[in-house]
This record gives C-alpha cells, sequence and structure tokens, in this order.
C-alpha cells in the first residue's frame, strides 16, 4: 500500500522540526517543495491538498501539464536545468527558476519576463562534472553583471550535494553554499537580497536544514515516484 502524501508530509515535519531545534532555528524558516516531476497530476493534486504550496517541476511540458489541471494557489518552481530556448514556454507560468547558471540564460530570461522573476543562481559547489551550475569562483562576478537586468531578482543560491552518505561532504557543501550566500548579501546589491538557499534533497535535507536551507526539495520521500 503506498502512503499518502500526508502520512510522508507529517514524518518529515517531525524531522524538520528536530532538525531545526538542534540547531535553535524557527521551522516555519523552511519551506518545502513537493518535486512532482515523476508523479502524477493526480498525487501532485494530493500534494496540494495536504497543504504543500510550493511545487516543483523540472521540464516545461511538466509545468505546462500540471498547472492546467492542479487546482489551489500553487507557487511553481522550475527546478531543472533550463535551456534558453525553452524560456519562453515557462516564463509566465513560473514564480521560481532554480537554475540560473550563465549570462545568456540571464539575458533570455530578462527579455522574456514581464514581471520580475525570481531566481537562484545555481552553484556547483562539489564540483562534479555531472552537475550543471557555476563555480563558487563566478558567481559574485556573475551577480554583479546582472545589475541592469530590471526583471531578475537573484532571492538566492541553490546547489545540489554530492549522493553520498558521509555528513561531513554533505555538510560542508552545505555550509559553503551559506557562506557564499552571505557574501552575495554582504554587497547589497539591488534586486539581489540573496537571503534564501534552495538545497536538501530525500537524502539529506536534515543536514540541509541545520546547516541553514529556508527550500528543501522533496521527491521521492514526500510524493513517492511513479515511473
Amino acid at each position: 500500500m503506498v502512503a499518502t502524501v500526508l502520512h510522508n508530509l507529517k514524518h518529515i515535519q517531525h524531522e524538520m522540526n528536530e532538525a531545526c531545534n538542534l540547531v535553535e532555528r524557527n521551522p516555519d524558516e523552511v519551506r518545502i517543495i513537493a518535486v512532482t516531476k515523476y508523479v502524477s497530476t493526480t498525487r501532485a493534486q494530493e500534494a496540494v491538498d495536504a497543504g504543500i504550496i510550493h511545487l516543483g517541476e523540472n521540464r516545461d511540458e511538466g509545468i505546462v501539464e500540471k498547472q492546467s489541471a492542479i487546482n489551489g494557489e500553487v507557487a511553481w518552481h522550475f527546478i531543472g536545468t533550463l535551456q534558453s530556448r525553452k524560456v519562453k514556454n515557462i516564463i509566465e507560468k513560473v514564480d521560481y527558476i532554480h537554475s540560473l547558471d550563465r549570462l545568456s540564460l540571464a539575458k533570455e530570461i530578462d527579455k522574456r519576463a514581464t514581471k520580475k522573476v525570481k531566481c537562484f543562481i545555481q552553484v556547483n559547489v562539489s564540483k562534479e562534472d555531472s552537475k550543471h551550475g557555476m563555480s563558487e569562483e563566478e558567481v559574485i562576478p556573475f551577480v554583479e553583471s546582472l545589475q541592469s537586468f530590471t526583471n531578475i531578482e537573484v532571492v538566492g543560491l541553490m546547489t545540489m550535494a554530492p549522493h553520498v552518505d558521509d555528513e561531513h561532504t554533505l555538510r560542508q557543501c552545505f555550509k559553503t553554499l551559506r557562506n557564499l550566500k552571505q557574501r552575495v548579501q554582504a554587497l547589497s546589491l539591488p534586486n539581489c537580497p540573496c537571503s534564501e538557499l534552495s538545497m536538501g534533497m530525500s537524502n539529506d535535507y536534515r543536514i540541509a536544514i541545520e546547516e541553514g536551507a529556508t527550500f528543501v526539495r522533496l521527491g521521492t520521500i514526500l510524493v513517492g515516484n511513479e515511473e
């Protein structure tokens, strides 16, 4: 029997509360993004009915399909690699983009958007060849280059940690992103509050929360996998 999303959510919220208590954080600072790319619209609707208001998709087709069918107030997050030619398909449909990682993409977002788009800069903290994102050293020059782009708001940074069990490795990855966020914030640049950290997934979200995550992206552990 497949567990309901509500059942899974209650367990996750208990784990989140424990993680927050451990580092004296307010659990309200951490929001769950239900990653629905591997589940049906019905299962995504179940997440919304359980009280989840943030849904994440990694394909433009997924956003279009689910958005047209989901009932309820939802903030839509595009969390996958975004090709510049696909920007026009999703730009009016999403509230957040988690994968801004190059100037050409920023130009396309700024050109296509009719309102300010909340963007996370994707950083490849782990330096893995298989992962997208810019290097830690590239972030501040990149942020500074975005100041003339009136339709982009850099709300934070995003990373994907290595898929390993070693807690020290995971913790160092998340600490690096948090420290980088603080450096960007210290610049006090317009359109760049950089107050958010999108980090932590089903296997490492507790550690990410302890290290400062404000958004965790949960798929399998929350909504399952129907593919």
